[in-house]
C-alpha cells in the first residue's frame, strides 16, 4: 500500500469511549483518530505567520470528511499509527489524505478537506500555508477524488425514510453549533432506528450491530442548538454481506448536509431494503 509515503505519523492508543460494542475500535472512534493526528500536523511557517499577526482574521471550515474501518483493532492492539499526507492544495482549500496502521498492517483510512474562510467567504492560501503543505504532500495518485453528491441529494423528497433527531447541548462545540464529530453520529443513529425498524425489534429487544464500516461526508451548513431535525435515508444499493445507504440532513427543507455509508447487512430482509 506504500505506507511509508506519508510524511506525518503519530501514535495513538484505544480509549474505552473509541470502542465499538464488538470491543474494537468504531468507524466513529477511528474518524477521532483521524481528526486528532490532523490537529497535531504542525504548520510552522503558517503558524508564525498568524502569531505576529501578519494574517486578517480566518476560520478553519471542515467541508467533507472520510473514515473507512478495514479491520478490527483493540485496545491491546500495539504499535498503532495514524499516518497523514497532503493529497490535493487548491486555491483557498487542501485535502488530506490518511491511513491508520497496526502493528505494520493497514486497518484503516480516510482523509478531509479544509477550506480558509473570511467574513466575506474562501480566503487564497497564503504562501507561507502553501509552502508547509507542499513539504507533506504525498506523490501523485491515479486514484480519483470521488465525485460531489448530486443536487437532488439535498432534497428532502429524495428520501424515503426518516428519523427525527434533537440536537444535545452536549453536541455542541466551542463554535457554537452541533460538532461534525457529534453529526456523524447522528448518521449513525438514524441507521441503527431504521434497522430497527426493518427487522421489527421492540423496544425491548437487542439492538443489531449493523452500524457503517465508512462514510463519506459532506457539511452544506450549520447545523444549530436547540433544533430539531430530520434525517433522510435512502438505501442505494445492497447484496448478501453490505448495504450501501444514502442521507441527509435536513431542518425543515433545508439540507445542512449529506452523507454516503456502507455497512453490513446482517439480517436485514431484502423486502425492508428495496
Amino acid at each position: 500500500m506504500g505506507e511509508n509515503r506519508f510524511p506525518s505519523r503519530i501514535d495513538v492508543h484505544a480509549r474505552q469511549g473509541d470502542l465499538g460494542r464488538d470491543g474494537s475500535v468504531s468507524t466513529i472512534g477511528l474518524a477521532r483518530w483521524l481528526e486528532d493526528a490532523r490537529l497535531r500536523v504542525r504548520l510552522r511557517r503558517f503558524e508564525r505567520l498568524v502569531g505576529v499577526g501578519a494574517f486578517d482574521r480566518f476560520s478553519i471550515i471542515l467541508v467533507s470528511q472520510s473514515v473507512e474501518r478495514l479491520a478490527p483493532v483493540g485496545r491491546t492492539d500495539a504499535n498503532v499509527q495514524v499516518h497523514t499526507g497532503i493529497r490535493h492544495i487548491g486555491r483557498s482549500s487542501f485535502t488530506y489524505e490518511q491511513a491508520v496502521l497496526a502493528d505494520g498492517r493497514r486497518v484503516g483510512g480516510g482523509g478531509a478537506t479544509i477550506v480558509l474562510a473570511g467574513a466575506t467567504g474562501p480566503l487564497t492560501l497564503p504562501d507561507e500555508l502553501i509552502a508547509d503543505l507542499a513539504d507533506l504532500q504525498l506523490a501523485a495518485s491515479e486514484q480519483q477524488m470521488p465525485p460531489r453528491p448530486g443536487a437532488d441529494r439535498r432534497e428532502r423528497g429524495y428520501y424515503p425514510g426518516s428519523v427525527s433527531l434533537r440536537a444535545r447541548i452536549g453536541d455542541v462545540d466551542y463554535n457554537e453549533h452541533v460538532n461534525f464529530m457529534a453529526l456523524a453520529t447522528w448518521y449513525d443513529e438514524a441507521i441503527a432506528t431504521l434497522t430497527r425498524k426493518a427487522m421489527e425489534i421492540g423496544r425491548e429487544g437487542p439492538v443489531p450491530d449493523l452500524l457503517p464500516w465508512s462514510y463519506r461526508i459532506h457539511y452544506l451548513g450549520e447545523v444549530a442548538y436547540p433544533g430539531d431535525y430530520e434525517i433522510g435515508v435512502l438505501v442505494r444499493s445492497f447484496d448478501a454481506d453490505a448495504v450501501c445507504y444514502e442521507l441527509g440532513v435536513f431542518q425543515g427543507d433545508e439540507c445542512l448536509g449529506v452523507a454516503d455509508a456502507v455497512g453490513p447487512r446482517g439480517e436485514l430482509p431484502t423486502v425492508a431494503l428495496a
